[in-house]
């Protein structure tokens, strides 16, 4: 009860702090799917799930990193109490599988906020996806994969700086898209990062 108190107040802020809007190319369905997009904040995934209807948001979860969200209490209790988060080992031991939280996690059947960059982007251009996207995709078919393009956010709270600045975000859901039986995986890689891309020029 506490925790989806939180969740609600998160929720709230969030959406006071952006004047967030949500854009979508195609009407959100009830089936599983993965959410791919630019990553600039830790932010990010907070505004990305406020921005889901909430019959889909309560079965979504953010993947994230595990060496940020476990360095103190309130981080812990946040990411697995509230937003219910799938921790990820970015550091982890040698030859250790760090997606395997991710695949566990598709089998059980929930919806999963992903970002294929792998960290936090400060620049103006995406990174080059990492190929977890890409095994994703061979693995769990049955998963829609849904490209998202969050903008402004890194400008509402810039690296270093912890009043957030008024302004107005937007992210924006595309269509979903799957890998193609002829595409290798640079293939599919390159095609899901321009999907995201491609998403800016809908914002007008």
């Amino acid at each position: 009860m506490i925790s989806r108190t939180i969740a609600y107040f998160l929720i709230w802020l969030a959406r006071l702090t952006t004047g967030a809007q949500a854009r979508w190319l195609e009407q959100p369905r009830g089936t599983q799917r993965l959410y791919f997009a630019n990553h600039s904040s830790h932010l990010d995934f907070i505004l990305l799930w406020a921005l889901l209807p909430a019959r889909l948001r309560w079965h979504t979860r953010p993947v994230a990193g595990a060496d940020y969200w476990n360095a103190s209490p309130m981080r812990r209790y946040l990411i697995n109490k509230v937003f219910r988060g799938v921790l990820i080992e970015r550091n982890g031991a040698k030859g250790a599988d760090p997606l395997a939280p991710v695949m566990v996690a598709l089998e059980q059947g929930d919806s999963l906020i992903f970002f294929p960059e792998g960290t936090r982007n400060l620049g103006e251009d995406m990174l080059p996806f990492k190929s977890g996207l890409h095994r994703i995709a061979c693995e769990c078919p049955q998963a829609e994969l849904v490209p998202a393009r969050i903008e402004n956010l890194n400008r509402v709270l810039p690296k270093g700086r912890h009043i957030p600045i008024p302004l107005i975000c937007t992210i924006t859901f595309g269509v979903a898209l799957k890998k193609r039986g002829d595409e290798d995986r640079g293939e599919f890689l390159a095609r899901a990062r321009q999907s995201v891309i491609d998403l800016a020029s809908k914002l007008s």
